[in-house]
């Protein structure tokens, strides 16, 4: 509407009562309405198609004894006998079905005959004896049957199944290619085979860690790999080395102690000029000063000597001579 054409309108509008505007407004609110609710279940129906497609996972080892579940339960008041039941892989191949209670095995894969088994309530997919081609998505499909010309889908849902095969223990191997006083070099090797799915090496040397140059081999991707891993290294002291292989969440290890294999004793470095000088001279001072010690000390200690004598005499000289103050008495008393 041309805004010459809706100002009127609106003029006119807002000049009517109050109760005439709200009756000319209910239908542009329940477009509105309608809209919000359009959007509302919209919504509701991309969240429950993402629900019913987001899948479940199942993890399971090779040999071991495995069960899917399904997406419908069948109620207590019913049987197996009222449903059509189909597990399928890869949609193309048939695991197991049932039809109004009797297996269908006409179009079941050879490969699951003897193998597979399903619970009568629950629906659940049992699969024995594990194997790697059992690897994949698998589907339950549950139709419920009305009568015999009308059957309604109950529920379609994947279920995910990754199976593992334990891969061997590492073996660590050491060789030495270069040897000398200082280091050895090592060529360190590292394999395990018959596991799945694809793994992943790593390592450490006293726990720093290391990166090993990789290599894979299987005959398909639904295949046991066998993995070996290569290292060069130049070991100075003995040093432990640890090979790890990872695959779906376990992991093997195995550790190796790699020895220098050759610990010579260096030769003896003859001294240089300038210490052969500097032990000259002070061989040559301590000489000297033994010569000048050897010559001083001996007059030293004479001429010490000799006035010790000299006064010890003197005093013995003294020691004899007969006092003096007991002649003048004597000679004063004669007077």
């Amino acid at each position: 509407m041309a805004p010459q054409v809706l100002l009127p309108y609106l003029c006119h509008l807002f000049s009517r009562p109050r109760s005439y505007r709200k009756m000319v407004c209910l239908p542009a609110a329940a477009l509105a309405l309608r809209r919000w609710l359009g959007i509302g279940l919209f919504v509701l129906l991309c969240l429950r198609l993402g629900y019913a497609q987001e899948k479940k996972v199942v993890k399971s080892k090779v040999g071991e004894k495995v069960g899917l579940p399904c997406c419908h339960e069948i109620p207590s008041s019913e049987s197996l006998q009222n449903y059509r039941v189909y597990w399928q892989k890869n949609i193309t191949e048939v695991v197991l079905a049932y039809a109004a209670g009797k297996r269908i095995s006409d179009h079941s894969s050879a490969r699951y005959e003897n193998r597979t088994e399903i619970d009568p309530r629950n629906l659940t997919l049992w699969i024995s004896s594990m194997e790697i081609l059992d690897n994949g998505p698998y589907w339950c499909v549950v139709q419920h049957l009305r009568s015999s010309q009308n059957s309604m889908v109950v529920c379609n849902e994947p279920v995910n199944l990754f199976v593992t095969a334990d891969f061997s223990e590492p073996n660590l191997t050491a060789e030495v290619s270069a040897d000398s006083c200082e280091s050895t070099e090592l060529v360190v090797m590292c394999s395990s085979y018959g596991g799945f799915p694809k793994p992943r090496l790593s390592g450490a040397l006293n726990n720093m860690s290391v990166v090993w140059n990789a290599s894979w081999v299987t005959e398909s991707n639904l295949s046991p790999y066998n993995i070996t891993g290569k290292l060069s290294l130049n070991v100075t002291r003995d040093a432990n080395i640890t090979c790890s292989v990872e695959y779906n969440g376990f992991t093997k290890s195995t550790s190796l102690l790699l020895k220098k294999t050759n610990d010579c004793v260096l030769p003896t470095v003859a001294p240089s000029y300038n210490v052969i000088t500097a032990s000259s001279i002070i061989i040559v001072i301590f000489v000297l000063a033994i010569t000048l010690a050897a010559r001083y000390l001996p007059r030293h200690v004479c001429s010490h000597c000799c006035k010790c004598q000299d006064s010890v005499e003197q005093n013995v000289k003294e020691g004899t001579k007969p006092p003096v103050s007991s002649k003048v008495t004597s000679e004063t008393s004669f007077v």
